[in-house]
């Protein structure tokens, strides 16, 4: 059973991996253009308000969670969780979710009118996700240290 199951908890993975990451690098930039609204721009604001919410809400927060369970099965499962490039990979993936848990903040911040900071600070933190992902990826592919 569990052979079977195996590659379609792996697959489901990949899928959660793929939606977390996607909304980890579109939520900064709306925070990108965001930030860059003059002041008075209260429609345009409330748009971007929904947008980062449901975005939060409904793609990135449950892809994360799943990504988390799935990832945890499959290091159980395959016997990796011992190897020290997982160590490192979950390292990364904890790194990962402090940056959605600032992400997540900062929606908070948009939605009372709190932000304080520029647009150049967000497309600097838009980097941040892609350079983790890119260890990530590189150590669940090549497996160093195995």
């Amino acid at each position: 059973m569990l052979e079977t199951l195996y590659p379609w908890i792996k697959a489901f993975h990949v899928i959660a991996v793929i939606a977390w990451m996607a909304a980890m690098l579109y939520l900064p930039r709306l925070f990108v253009y965001h930030a860059a609204l003059p002041a008075g721009s209260r429609v345009q604001s409330e748009t971007f308000k929904v947008m980062e919410r449901r975005l939060l809400k409904a793609i990135m927060t449950p892809a994360m969670i799943a990504t988390w369970i799935l990832g945890l099965w499959l290091a159980w499962q395959s016997g990796y969780y011992a190897a020290p490039w997982l160590h490192a990979k979950f390292a990364l993936v904890l790194a990962m979710s402090g940056v959605h848990g600032f992400l997540a903040r900062t929606v908070k911040d948009f939605a009372a009118d709190r932000n304080t900071r520029s647009q150049h600070f967000y497309r600097v933190i838009n980097e941040v996700p892609t350079l983790l992902m890119i260890g990530i990826v590189i150590l669940a592919i090549v497996k160093p240290w195995s």
